[in-house]
């Protein structure tokens, strides 16, 4: 099969003929449709992330099952499924236990433990997939794996109540989801964006305001909820100033920064700062099925195999609009 392999740190991607690989007890054989090109991938690549080299990256891949190995119960040849970052636990420390598997220790991750959707086959463990509805493409619902996933379970963790104002740092690949899903559930949906054009497409995607800053977002009238989806720290730290009292400030990106945060921007206001990764299955389910009710537009641009190292290329200078997904 071909596969895009990644040989080192900060090396270039290669497509390369591999052997198909086996599914093992409990696991499944998935032909991969489609498999999206995240910021993560960027960040493994250039070894900000741990990863063991060489290997398959690609941590939002969607596709079929087309062979199951000894003692899978739970799938069935043929389904639509795809892979989040955490496909399972170890099954017996604290928080495997608890249900919160992304905690533990010895999980087995995709594109990490496990190699990655970016090749025609993949083998993932059987329980860590999640079905796709029958209305979502393969392009539309590999985003939501990674993506739609990390906005909407941190907008879930946020706890928003009704009438509260929520607004999105960074209308990119994950900030034009994160103001979709804020829309549809009702809440006042605030843009913060700099882009001339991005304030056009923010309007669109529902928000109901744009600002340019935090000074803005604070004199518009705040906003309880922030979802920090840029991949740019002082972005991000220049908005916590827009906080309201009480306010949760969702921290979803990477930084290669640092993060200095003033104090009096929280003390007196007793708002919090809440880290937020994927944080629970039941999410993941809720993102796909809102999607699939068409209440969210995934916006893609579409690769074939053989141009993942222009797609790479493309991401890592943030000119894909907004979710770049290979096709193999």
């Amino acid at each position: 099969m071909r596969a895009v392999m990644t040989k080192g740190k900060d090396t270039p991607w290669e497509v390369q003929e591999i052997e198909k690989p086996k599914p093992r007890e409990n696991q499944v054989l998935l032909k991969v449709h489609a498999s999206g090109i995240c910021y993560t991938d960027v960040h493994q690549t250039k070894g900000d992330l741990p990863v063991n080299y060489p290997c398959i990256l690609g941590h939002e891949p969607v596709g079929e099952i087309v062979e199951l190995g000894p003692g899978v119960r739970s799938r069935k040849l043929g389904q639509r499924v795809g892979v989040p970052w955490v496909q399972a636990g170890c099954g017996s420390c604290e928080w495997c236990l608890r249900g919160k598997n992304a905690f533990c220790q010895k999980h087995f991750g995709t594109s990490a433990q496990m190699q990655g959707g970016h090749a025609e086959y993949m083998v993932v463990w059987a329980d860590g997939t999640m079905q796709i509805p029958d209305t979502l493409t393969y392009e539309e619902a590999a985003p939501i794996f990674c993506a739609g996933y990390t906005v909407w379970s941190g907008l879930r963790i946020a706890k928003p109540q009704p009438a509260e104002r929520v607004a999105v740092i960074g209308i990119g690949g994950l900030g034009h989801l994160a103001l979709q899903y804020a829309a549809a559930c009702g809440f006042h949906t605030i843009a913060v964006t700099h882009s001339d054009d991005k304030k056009k497409l923010s309007k669109e995607l529902g928000a109901n305001q744009v600002v340019a800053d935090g000074r803005e977002l604070m004199e518009s009238g705040g906003a309880d909820v922030i979802l920090a989806t840029s991949n740019s720290a002082k972005q991000t730290l220049e908005c916590i100033k827009g906080l309201r009292p009480d306010g949760r400030f969702i921290v979803m990106g990477v930084y290669n920064e640092p993060f200095q945060i003033n104090l009096m921007d929280l003390l007196f206001k007793r708002a919090r700062i809440i880290g937020s990764i994927q944080n629970g299955v039941e999410y993941l389910y809720e993102a796909l099925d809102i999607a699939a009710k068409g209440k969210i537009k995934v916006m893609t641009e579409s690769f074939a195999l053989d141009d993942a190292h222009s797609a790479y290329e493309k991401v890592e200078k943030g000119d894909v609009r907004f979710r770049a997904v290979l096709t193999p």
